[in-house]
């Protein structure tokens, strides 16, 4: 009879690695049966390969479907790590048993199938001590997460991860007992636990495989065998030669779908192994179970050593005294709770009282680089790629980019090569890799583009974790972008996605976009969120793109939002404060400039209506109101006597001073160069300032003086030159009419459509004044 012994491991704990490795070293197995992918049994060898730095995962994806993956990644300090080196470097048989992910990614296995935009199969669920059923079924969905939840509140702890961490992972030595305590405690948590039903067939399967693949070894006449899984599943394939058991696992396991399946490794990182990453079997601080893992014997000192030396590299004051205080209070801190030695929460703690000072900014950063950490992976230059990986590189040689290099390139968007750089660069951004930045391209023309590129190692990862948006850049970029989509709660998020996917020529995901925000638009109560989503929508779609991107569809999108966002103006300015008022008007200028860009009557009609609407509110707030007269009388919707008819009723002794100035403020902000250029409306004021008596217009002089003080002192000067010129502010008057020759300026007007716009038929005037 063979020698079987079950390892109850979790994920990712150094505690739980150095166990087992004492463990494998007395037991000697000539087997050792690993909880992950067989599909990937092949690439085991490579863990003891020169060149393959932890972290890293292992990728398991459908070729033909590369965004159906799991990801298995792996820590120095990982126990299945462990053991696989310590097979390798034994030469004994290694072999991966979870259930294939063969069967795990067909179509029609297990629950019902997740949509197609559904994040990958994690590896393993939380802490690990984590998986599911017993042969009476899965546990609930709360205990299935956290299973050491329940035991770390018996025992008092916040939860399962500190729980583990002052039990097993900062324990001193390194004997095997612990593993027979996790079985007994797991036995306990699973007995008598109740269905989940959505994930009992899926654990049912993986444990029958499990024990098969035990059985299995068995029978191939393995004496040693070493079993490391799960904590949570070691009741459960304990039983694996219980009687009856094969016949049932082998009913389970009856008929399962199939499908192709590729296995990778890819480099990993820390901070995506951390839970903060969103990695379900992830752990809090994975740079002090590195620390712990490498330095077991002074970790205390090393830790606050480097916390110290890392404040140093900021310029912050950290002298050796503060860390041997800082070492000497956590020391104390650990014997106060009675533990053996300080753990990371006693090390925190005196960090934060000694080096830190109670200061969150320093603490902040020894967490991110000592408590998660920033350590990247690497693998074997020879070893399988991920698709993305495979697809960027073959991309990168396409288009003649060099990854590593750093430097300024121009991109000249009429050239077929350059304009395909313009997109690899676009969608790699999307994806969360911005190696290249946009710059202002030098010379002319709205044809080039400019470039900074620059690559950063950590951005290899990225790459890799896109392989679970789809098997190329484009559709990982796409199926980013998608995601952004479905989380946006904003019209004005969608509508910035629309200009990055037509620079990335992503025109499936971009009709997908704008359906969602035709969608969300429909039922949008919010008329600022409208408001914002105009002006960017507008530009592309007045001037297009030199990408000859089609933008018909966003023209369309223009077309209905303006109507939305008209119908609501008068109400959405309601009750406004003034910071809210100053925003609210920035919102109707750029709408209106919008709207002006696009040059369709019917919307200017719109538009015109819901700002004539607004100025003749009397409770809205005077900026707004202010501004949408000024744009009124700009747009020649009213004339010059209408304009300061307002202005004098606006500014009158009713109307009070606040509400006084702020109408004044809205009607002139930022004029100074209508003021001095456009007479028209220095006319208006000059003509109701001087229609004022004496009494009201010493009243009024100080919100004048305010709202004149917001110009450049330049253009107060130009104002002033131009009040004292024969004529005043009359319009038409003195040097302007002798100053316009209109023969002469009709000859620009053919070049000015070649610039700015599609040529309109000619006018005969025009026509004479060409040939004139």
């Amino acid at each position: 009879m063979p020698d079987i012994r079950l390892f109850g491991i979790r994920h990712h704990g150094p505690g739980s690695a150095r166990s087992l490795k004492a463990a494998l070293d007395a037991l000697n197995p000539d087997c050792l049966l690993i909880e992950g992918p067989p599909d990937a049994d092949a690439l085991i060898p490579l863990a003891a390969h020169e060149a393959m730095a932890p972290p890293v995962a292992l990728l398991v994806y459908r070729p033909d479907r590369p965004r159906d993956c799991a990801f298995f990644p792996f820590a120095a300090f990982s126990p299945e790590w462990v053991a696989m080196r310590f097979g390798v470097a034994a030469g004994a048989t290694l072999r991966f048993i979870d259930l294939p992910h063969a069967n795990q990614l067909a179509d029609g296995f297990g629950a019902p199938e997740a949509p197609p935009e559904a994040a990958p199969i994690d590896a393993e669920p939380v802490t690990e001590a984590a998986e599911a059923p017993s042969g009476d079924g899965p546990a609930p969905a709360a205990i299935r997460r956290d299973p050491l939840g329940e035991l770390a509140a018996l025992a008092g702890y916040p939860d399962g991860e500190r729980w583990w961490d002052a039990l097993v992972e900062s324990r001193a030595g390194a004997d095997g007992d612990v593993f027979a305590a996790i079985h007994e405690a797991m036995a306990a948590l699973r007995e008598g636990a109740e269905t989940d039903p959505y994930e009992a067939f899926r654990e049912e399967a993986r444990e029958a495989h499990m024990r098969s693949a035990i059985r299995r070894a068995a029978k191939d006449g393995f004496e040693r065998i070493a079993v490391i899984c799960g904590a949570w599943h070691v009741p459960a394939l304990a039983r694996h030669d219980a009687k009856g058991q094969a016949t049932a696992d082998t009913a389970t396991l009856k008929n399962l779908p199939k499908t192709k399946v590729a296995a990778a490794w890819a480099p990993w990182s820390y901070e995506r192994l951390a839970f903060a990453s969103g990695y379900r079997a992830g752990v809090l601080s994975p740079e002090w179970y590195d620390t712990l893992w490498h330095h077991e014997g002074r970790v205390a000192a090393r830790w606050l050593a480097r916390a110290a030396a890392l404040l140093r590299e900021n310029d912050l004051d950290a002298s050796p005294a503060s860390v041997i205080e800082a070492a000497r209070l956590a020391e104390a801190l650990a014997g106060f709770r009675g533990r053996s030695r300080p753990s990371l929460d006693d090390l925190d703690e005196a960090a934060q009282a000694t080096l830190c000072f109670a200061d969150p900014a320093p603490m902040g950063l020894i967490r991110r680089k000592l408590v998660i950490g920033e350590r990247l992976g690497a693998t074997p230059p020879d070893s399988p790629g991920t698709p993305v990986e495979a697809d960027f590189e073959a991309q990168c040689k396409r288009l003649r980019l060099r990854p590593g290099a750093a430097g300024e390139i121009t991109l000249d968007l009429r050239k077929e090569t350059d304009l395909a750089r313009s997109h690899f660069l676009n969608r790699l951004s999307l994806i969360g890799i911005p190696c290249g930045e946009r710059r202002e391209a030098r010379g002319r023309g709205t044809f080039k583009e400019g470039w900074f590129l620059a690559w950063q190692p950590e951005w290899v990862v990225e790459l890799v974790a896109a392989s679970a948006e789809g098997g190329t850049i484009a559709e990982a970029a796409a199926g980013r972008v998608r995601v952004r989509a479905r989380e946006a709660t904003r019209v004005a998020e969608l509508s910035g996605l629309i200009g990055t996917l037509l620079d990335a020529d992503l025109a499936e995901a971009t009709a997908e976009v704008i359906r969602a925000l035709n969608d969300r638009a429909a039922v949008s109560a919010d008329v600022f969120d409208l408001m914002d989503a105009l002006p960017p929508l507008a530009e592309l779609a007045r001037y297009g793109s030199v990408r000859s991107s089609d933008t018909e569809p966003v023209l369309a999108v223009v077309r209905g939002l303006v109507p939305r966002a008209a119908a609501g103006l008068v109400a959405a300015c309601q009750s406004l404060d003034d910071d809210a008022a100053s925003a609210a008007k920035a919102r109707i200028v750029a709408v209106s400039g919008a709207v002006g860009l696009i040059e369709e009557p019917e919307l200017k009609a719109v538009w015109g209506e819901a700002l004539r609407a607004l100025a003749d509110q009397e409770h809205v707030h005077g900026r707004v109101v202010g501004r949408a007269v000024r744009l009124l009388f700009d747009e020649r919707a009213i004339e010059a006597a209408e304009a300061g008819e307002r202005l004098r009723l606006a500014l009158s002794r009713a109307s009070g001073a606040g509400p006084a100035a702020a109408w004044i403020e809205g009607f002139l902000e930022d004029s100074g160069t209508v003021l001095i250029h456009g007479r028209e409306l220095l006319a208006v004021v000059d003509e109701w300032l001087c229609g004022l008596d004496a009494d009201l217009f010493t009243e009024l002089l100080p919100l004048v003086r305010r709202t004149f003080a917001t110009l450049a002192p330049a253009e107060r000067r130009a104002v002033g030159e131009a009040l004292a010129r024969p004529g005043g502010a009359a319009p038409g008057e003195a040097e302007g009419a002798q100053g316009f020759d209109a023969a002469r300026a009709a000859k620009v007007l053919p070049i000015l459509r070649l610039l700015l716009g599609p040529e309109l038929p000619r006018t005969a005037d025009e026509t004479t004044g060409d040939a004139a």
